[in-house]
């Protein structure tokens, strides 16, 4: 039996947990949905069972809508990982239990019971009570009973969690076993790489929700299309680097761009993903002519013996230019940091720690094209169009794509606003970068913004600011980042440039991000950035000197991605008027800001920093969360 998804959604209370999930599982396909804790993956398995119902989309078993049906007439086994076994019934009774409440005859329940123990290796045991019973037998047991009726579609959740790593093993081979004999539909659960390898016919690969990426597992592994998928599935090295001249820069380090990898314009960042078994290692240079792709110097920072193989960390230097996504790189070093994988029998000088080694690549692979993505609220005021400026410009210049979100009142009003505005684009061409438009229909003004910034993936928001509009300050942002914890872009007016930055950052944990995030858009527009601290008159010197480092490290992660760099230690006993001094002095064209965490952001008023800023500043103001 086929399965079909069809923009499945689940909401609990205002969390989005599923978003608009579209998903074809073929008659007899065993289908893994991989993902983290928390990813939706269980609620997907539970609305397929219709022990959960969706909020939104559809779901088809063999061509059929049983969106609406109870779980009892889908036709469908559930097996959970807590066994879910009657411990009054023996394993018999329970694998019969089923098939007595489906009246079937107890000559026919006795045969299907006994051939069912059979097959889950569990003959012989059928009259043991489940005290009596190892929890391999009883997960044996649990797939027996789902099995019983004959369902068209098995739905396991995560079946082998509670159970050793020797006993995960066998039941894995038994599982397979049973659904290639039987044929029947099966998706499992799970957060094991390992288990999703061995067992899956496809992987889907689950993130916040939202399915990333779908492929078979050599696929998954070997040739990824995105970013979390290269780098959550298996164990993986990713760098960002640029094309130049048709070729990859990686630092010192040029590669050539591989035929059939997905096509970047000329300068773009592209990303490369190499897995740790293919890192090469030498103490001396490669010879010329050798079948490797030359990384740079290096020097083992530590070494791991697991069993047949040693884990490497090696610490490269000198990297100017290179984003390291993976492993990532700790706040304030300028290190790129490779993860290698070599024969635990491997020559000592190879895995020494402080040993300085070359380090090459045998094979890499590029990932597709992924700059951010940025939502654009439209307004019909010159605010809106300014904000519209920035926004294409800055999903321009990261290599990404921007849409513009308009909101309408009424069906009317949707239709002349989208029919106004795709004329009035076509007119600003070709200065601006074309964005994809939504518009989208709403008696609440604000609710189609905030929805579509908690289920669209994008990495910036960009809302006009008015001074007549109080609602669309620093109360906006507060709304945006406390539904979708996601960097937010005031725009009053845009400026013709964006060559100077100013990143104002708290010292140690909580201003971290605020550099990151603004790292990462001032390497894209190759602005120059200065770093402000500021601090209270009479500070004690401990503060003071933390404030220091933490402009320290700040520089360091800058200068490591290629940005240039400043930094700005004063003492202020007004923070906001501090700032606001800073951005105009330094004719910066962008401030950039922390606020608080998302379970502060209540706490957000017209007293608060950020807010203050926010009101008063006359250019645009980038938000970014704190992390948690």
């Amino acid at each position: 039996m086929s399965i079909t998804l069809s923009d499945l959604t689940k909401h609990y209370r205002s969390q989005l947990v599923v978003s608009h999930v579209s998903l074809e599982i073929e008659e007899g396909e065993l289908f893994v949905l991989l993902g983290s804790s928390g990813s939706g993956k269980s609620t997907i398995l539970r609305m397929i069972a219709g022990l959960v119902p969706p909020d939104a989309g559809r779901i088809e078993l063999n061509r059929v809508d049983v969106t609406e049906l109870p779980p009892q007439q889908r036709g469908v086994g559930f097996v959970f990982q807590n066994y879910s076994v009657f411990r009054h019934m023996t394993a018999a009774r329970n694998v019969e239990f089923g098939l007595r409440i489906r009246g079937e005859a107890p000559a026919e329940r006795l045969r299907r019971v006994d051939q069912l123990l059979e097959l889950v290796g569990l003959v012989g045991l059928g009259d043991r009570y489940p005290d009596q019973l190892s929890g391999g037998q009883l997960q044996r047991v649990a797939l027996a009973r789902a099995l019983a009726y004959r369902p068209a579609v098995l739905l396991l959740d995560e079946p082998f969690g509670a159970l050793d790593v020797k006993i995960r093993a066998q039941l894995r081979q038994s599982l397979k076993a049973i659904q290639d004999q039987l044929g029947v539909t099966t998706v499992l659960v799970t957060h094991d790489q390992e288990e999703a390898f061995e067992l899956a016919d496809r992987i889907g690969v689950l993130e916040h929700g939202h399915l990333v990426e779908v492929a078979t597992p050599e696929a998954l592994y070997h040739r990824p299309r995105s970013e979390y998928a290269g780098s959550f599935v298996g164990s993986g090295n990713v760098l960002v680097g640029r094309i130049e001249a048709g070729q990859i820069r990686l630092g010192s380090a040029v590669w050539p761009f591989p035929a059939g990898a997905p096509q970047h314009l000329e300068a773009a960042p592209v990303r490369v993903l190499f897995r740790p078994e293919t890192v090469v290692l030498s103490p001396g240079p490669f010879p010329e002519g050798s079948p490797v792709y030359v990384l740079g110097r290096g020097r083992v920072g530590a070494s791991i013996f697991a069993g047949p193989s040693l884990r490497l960390r090696l610490e490269l230097e000198g990297m100017q230019g290179v984003r390291p996504l993976a492993p990532p790189v700790p706040y304030g070093e300028v290190k790129t940091i490779i993860e290698a994988m070599i024969p635990s029998i491997s020559p000592m000088e190879l895995a020494e720690s402080g040993q300085d080694l070359w380090v090459g690549v045998r094979e890499y692979h590029v990932l597709e094209p992924s700059g951010l993505k940025v939502l654009i609220l439209w307004d019909p005021r010159p605010q809106g169009a300014a904000a519209l400026e920035l926004g294409t410009r800055i999903a321009r210049i990261t290599g990404g794509r921007a849409r513009l979100l308009a909101i309408a009142a009424d069906a009317q009003q949707a239709g002349s606003t989208e029919l106004q505005l795709a004329a009035w684009l076509e007119q600003q061409q070709p200065a601006w970068p074309r964005p994809e438009l939504r518009v989208r229909q709403s008696p609440a003004a604000l609710a189609p913004l905030l929805e579509e910034a908690q289920v669209g993936e994008y990495e910036l928001v960009v809302v006009p600011r008015s001074g007549a509009d109080p609602y669309s300050g620093s109360e906006l942002a507060r709304e945006i980042l406390e539904v979708a914890s996601i960097p937010v872009l005031l725009v009053k007016e845009a400026g013709p440039r964006l060559e100077r930055m100013l990143i104002c950052t708290g010292a140690g944990e909580p201003g971290k991000a605020d550099v990151v995030f603004g790292g990462r858009l001032a390497r894209h527009a190759r602005a120059k950035v200065t770093v402000l601290h500021l601090y209270p008159p009479g500070a004690e010197s401990m503060i003071v000197d933390r404030g220091a480092r933490h402009l320290e490290q700040a520089c360091a992660s800058l200068e490591a991605l290629g940005v240039a760099c400043e930094t700005r230690l004063a003492a202020n006993a007004s923070p906001a008027q501090g700032i606001l001094e800073q951005l105009v002095a330094g004719d910066h064209d962008l401030l950039v800001i922390g606020a608080p965490a998302r379970r502060d952001l209540r706490r957000l008023s017209s007293a608060d920093l950020t807010s203050q800023i926010v009101e008063r500043a006359d250019r645009p103001v980038l938000v970014v969360p704190r992390t948690e």
